[in-house]
């Protein structure tokens, strides 16, 4: 018994010294907005959502105001199957015609939306789902895309359907959730001029919402550890201006850019660094934002 309590009083001695040792990392981030886009893979099962859930809740709890924008392709893909509607992909993005867009805004706003919400608030939070529709949060137009032709070299106006980019974040609602204890949720679904629903990519919203907010950090929960040199080695923290080196000459590439590019975009609108980090680590927010080193790759202004 004797040994048993004094491995039980050790444990707990080390959970103590790693709360002491974030101590100075908590300080620093006292009052500050952090956009967590999480998502897709990174999701994983509901353990690691309830993992996540108790971290959000511990950001809020320390006194940082935390606001999640989630995704769901992976969900999206399955329900569309399930129904029977065929959907296909340009450049990464789903083209979504009307039917396409009811089953998008169903899973994102209706099951994916809720199950956040209920993981944070059984975790001991108080969110709030919401949908860019909800007091007009996301305003939004629709995604024009061009692509050459190789064979006649001629431009082409890509119709993606109802796929839309934000026009205008509602910073009036994001301000009302920083002066409460209430945690947004976001699903990622816009409304156009004339009331359209517009699928947006959530990559896209976070970092929207990240630079409308004043946010001091953006993080990108993926699932890759960062961004990787030519070695295969994780960069810790890159310049936009190395971003757009490593981009041009092929380092960064595929999946990645449109990531950095978010981020860079978000950096720019006066975000003060924004980090693509591996979601599928267990406490990959605290560990990103409560240690020296960090989870991922952090993209600042210089």
């Amino acid at each position: 018994m004797t040994a048993d309590r004094d491995a039980e009083n050790a444990a707990w001695l080390e959970k103590a010294s790693v709360l002491a040792d974030a101590l100075p990392f908590m300080r620093a981030h006292a009052g500050e907005t952090v956009v967590v886009k999480y998502g897709g893979h990174a999701m994983g099962d509901e353990a690691g959502m309830d993992r996540f859930a108790k971290d959000i809740v511990l950001l809020k709890q320390v006194g940082i105001n935390p606001i999640v924008v989630h995704g769901g392709g992976p969900q999206i893909g399955a329900m569309l199957d399930r129904l029977k509607i065929k959907s296909e992909f340009i450049d990464g993005l789903r083209v979504t015609d009307a039917a396409t867009v009811e089953i998008v805004e169903m899973v994102l706003c209706g099951s994916i939306n809720k199950q956040i919400v209920s993981a944070i608030n059984k975790a001991g939070g108080f969110a709030v789902g919401m949908s860019g529709k909800d007091g007009n949060l996301i305003k939004a137009r629709k995604l024009r895309r061009s692509k050459k032709d190789p064979g006649s070299n001629i431009e082409k106006i890509l119709d993606l359907g109802f796929v839309g980019e934000p026009s205008e974040i509602n910073p009036h609602i994001l301000d009302t959730f920083e002066e409460s204890d209430i945690i947004p949720i976001i699903a990622p679904i816009g409304i156009g001029p004339n009331g359209e629903t517009y699928n947006i990519n959530a990559d896209t919203v976070a970092g929207a919402v990240a630079g409308a907010a004043g946010a001091a950090r953006l993080l990108m929960l993926t699932d890759v550890a960062g961004v990787l040199d030519d070695t295969g080695h994780l960069i810790k923290e890159m310049t936009i201006e190395r971003c757009k080196t490593l981009i041009q000459s092929g380092t960064i590439s595929g999946g990645m850019i449109p990531k950095v590019e978010t981020c860079m975009d978000a950096v720019e609108q006066g975000v003060e660094g924004a980090v693509i980090v591996d979601g599928r680590v267990p406490h990959a927010v605290l560990l990103e934002l409560f240690t020296p080193s960090g989870a991922g790759t952090l993209i600042r202004a210089r």
